[in-house]
């Protein structure tokens, strides 16, 4: 599975990552967490606001910070 974090780095792009993290940690799935801080990469995933999250190329939330429980259900298979 992979994971990308989409945004410049904030904090909000840092808590969702961490909090990504965690729930995959929880859920014991293993997962490549990448980050992706370019616009234009970003605009092509139609996220207009950030901190966006992406799970194996599907855009799953954009312009907030989800907590670790919202995630969960994101990332199972």
């Amino acid at each position: 599975m992979i994971i990308k974090i989409l945004g410049s780095g904030c904090n909000n792009c840092v808590r969702l990552e961490a909090n990504a993290r965690k729930a995959a940690e929880e859920l014991g799935i293993t997962a490549e967490f990448v980050k992706v801080k370019d616009m234009a990469d970003i605009a092509a995933y139609g996220v207009m606001r950030t901190p966006g999250l992406v799970v194996d190329e599907k855009v799953v939330s954009f312009g907030k910070v989800l907590s670790p429980e919202d995630i969960k259900p994101l990332i199972v298979k």
